[in-house]
C-alpha cells in the first residue's frame, strides 16, 4: 500500500520551548541524549519517533525459534547517514510482548504496511501472516500490530478475524488510510472472501479497534487468486476521506471512503493486478491509481512483459476516460518490452528529487539481464504539472555503475521496491529488495535521492545475515516485502 507523500503528511517536530510544552501536555515524548526531550515525529513509519523515516522489510522464509518458514520483520532505521545494516532491529511471533507463537509455515512478514494507528506520534507497523494455521483453520491467516514507541517497535496486538469461517488467508493484503473521514487511522485487511473489513481508528493496545465495517468488495465467485490480493489507499475526488482499491483476478474495484465505510465507485481492468498504489502525481489535489499487470494474458495486447496504467483522479473519484500506459516500450523508458518480464510486478511513489511532485518506481523480477534470467530490474519514472512521463526514466539492477553486486539467475531483484526520504534531505531514496539473492537468502539495496533524480552512488546494500537471520538450510527470501511495496 502506498499514499500520496503530499497529502496530510505530519512534519518533524521542531524543537522549541513552547514545542516543548505541549508536547509535555500530551504525553508524547522520546527521550535525547542529555536528557532533552521531544515530541514523536508522527511520521507514519517513523517507529522510533527520531524524526527519520525507517524502513520495515519482510523475511517470509526465515528460521524463527526453529521452525521452518516462520517468519520474521526487520525495521532498519532512518538517520542522517541514511539506512545502514547495522541499525536495525528483526522481530518475529518469538520476540517478547508479540502475539502468538512462531511454527513452521507461517510466513510472518508475507505482507506489511504502516501507520499511526494509536495516535501516540509514533508509526507502527502491521504484519499479515496469511498462511498461519489459527487453532484447526488452516491457513486462516493472522494480522499483527507491532507498536512503535522510543526504542522502535516493541510487542503487539493480533487484529482477530470477523470471519473466519467465511474465507481463508486473513490478511493477504493490508491497506492503511482513513476510510471513514474522522481524521483517525483506519486499517483495512482483505482475504480469499468477497469481504474487505475496514477496523476502524482509535486503536489501542489493549482492546484493538475502535469498532469495524465490512464491504463487499465486488470481487466474482471462483476468481483465482482467490479474493482481495492487492488492496491500496488514495483520495481519488478529494473529500478528505480515504478510498480504497481492491485488487484481484477478477479486475479491480475502486469504492469511495465515507463515514459509513467505502461504497462501489467504479472497475478499472479487468484482469489481475501485480500492484497497486496511489499518489497525486501532476498535484491537481486528486490522487491518482496506478496499476501494475505484470502477468499478460494472450489476449492482452497491451505489452509483451507487463504494463503499468494510470487512472487519474476527478471529483467524481477515478476517472476511467483518463488513462496512460506505460511499457518498456514507452519513449524515454529505458529497455525493451520482451515476454515473461513481469513489469509492473511491484510499484512504489515518492518525490526523488525534492521538485514536490512524487515519482512512480516500478519493478520486474524477472527481467532477463545479458544471460542471467530473472535477475530483476527497476525504473523510476518522473512526476510533473502534466502528470506522470516516460522523460528522464532512470533504469537500475546489479550491472547499474554503483549498485553493489553482478546480475545473476533468479535474483529478483525489484522483487519489492521502497520510496522515502530515510536522512531527511527532502529526496525520497529508493529501496529495493532481492528474495532470490544468494539462493534465496536474500538482500536488500538502498539507493539515494538527489536533485537529478535516483543515483547509485553511496549505495548500500546487505544480506539476511547482516540483520540477524540466518539461513539453517532454508530460504529466509529477505526482501520479498517491503511496507509501503
Amino acid at each position: 500500500m502506498s499514499r500520496s507523500p503530499h497529502k496530510r503528511s505530519r512534519r518533524p517536530v521542531v524543537l522549541g520551548a513552547a514545542v516543548a510544552a505541549a508536547a509535555l501536555a500530551g504525553g508524547l515524548l522520546i527521550t535525547l541524549p542529555g536528557g532533552a526531550s521531544a515530541a514523536a515525529s508522527g511520521l507514519a513509519d517513523d517507529f522510533n519517533g527520531d524524526g527519520y523515516r525507517d524502513l520495515a522489510t519482510g523475511a517470509p522464509g526465515a528460521v524463527a525459534n526453529g521452525k521452518a518458514k516462520a517468519g520474521a520483520v526487520v525495521v532498519n532505521y532512518g538517520s542522517a547517514g541514511g539506512i545502514s545494516a547495522s541499525r536495525h532491529k528483526t522481530t518475529s511471533q518469538s520476540s517478547s510482548g508479540v502475539p502468538g507463537a512462531s511454527e513452521t509455515s507461517d510466513r510472518f512478514g508475507t505482507e506489511l504496511a504502516h501507520g499511526d494507528l494509536n495516535n501516540d506520534g509514533y508509526g507502527d507497523l502491521v504484519v499479515g501472516s496469511p498462511l498461519e494455521d489459527v487453532g484447526s483453520d488452516a491457513d486462516g491467516g493472522s494480522v499483527t500490530i507491532l507498536w512503535g514507541g522510543s526504542s522502535g517497535l516493541s510487542g503487539g496486538t493480533t487484529v482477530s478475524d470477523p470471519n473466519a469461517s467465511g474465507h481463508d488467508r486473513f490478511g493477504q493484503s493490508l491497506a492503511v488510510g482513513d476510510f471513514t473521514g474522522d481524521g483517525k487511522t483506519d486499517l483495512a485487511v482483505g482475504s480469499t472472501g468477497k469481504d474487505v473489513w475496514i477496523f476502524k481508528g482509535g486503536f489501542t493496545k489493549s482492546g484493538g479497534a475502535a469498532g469495524k465495517l465490512r464491504f463487499d468488495a465486488r470481487i466474482e465467485s471462483g476468481a483465482y487468486p482467490r479474493g482481495a490480493v492487492q488492496l491500496t489507499a488514495g483520495d481519488f475526488d478529494n473529500d478528505g476521506a480515504d478510498d480504497v482499491v481492491v485488487g484481484s483476478a477478477a479486475g479491480n474495484f475502486v469504492h469511495l471512503g465515507a463515514a459509513s465505510g467505502p461504497t462501489f465507485q467504479t472497475a478499472v481492468g479487468t484482469g489481475y493486478a501485480g500492484a497497486l498504489v496511489a499518489a497525486d502525481f501532476d498535484r491537481d489535489g486528486h490522487d491518482d491509481l496506478v496499476v501494475g499487470s505484470d502477468f499478460v494474458s494472450v489476449t492482452d495486447q497491451t505489452a509483451k512483459g507487463g504494463y503499468a496504467t494510470v487512472f487519474h483522479g476527478g471529483a467524481a473519484g477515478v476517472d476511467t476516460t483518463r488513462s496512460a500506459v506505460f511499457t518498456q516500450d514507452t519513449a524515454g523508458v529505458p529497455g525493451a518490452d520482451e515476454s515473461h518480464d513481469s513489469f509492473g510486478g511491484t510499484l512504489a511513489v515518492g518525490d526523488v528529487n525534492g521538485d514536490r511532485y512524487p515519482d512512480l518506481a516500478v519493478g520486474a523480477n524477472f527481467e532477463t539481464i545479458g544471460s542471467a534470467s530473472h535477475a530483476g530490474n527497476v525504473w523510476v519514472l518522473r512526476g510533473g504539472a502534466s502528470g506522470l512521463t516516460g522523460t528522464g526514466a532512470q533504469s537500475f539492477n546489479q550491472g547499474t555503475s554503483g549498485v553493489p553486486g553482478a546480475n545473476e539467475s533468479s535474483d529478483l531483484f525489484g522483487d519489492a521496491i521502497h520510496l522515502a526520504d530515510h536522512n531527511k534531505d527532502g529526496r525520497a531514496d529508493l529501496s529495493v529488495g532481492a528474495g532470490g539473492e544468494n539462493s534465496d537468502d536474500g538482500a536488500v539495496w538502498v539507493l539515494r535521492g538527489s536533485t537529478g533524480g535516483i543515483t547509485a552512488t553511496g549505495s548500500v546494500s546487505f544480506g539476511a545475515k547482516s540483520v540477524g537471520i540466518g539461513n539453517s538450510g532454508e530460504d529466509p527470501m529477505f526482501g520479498d516485502a517491503m511496507s509501503g511495496s
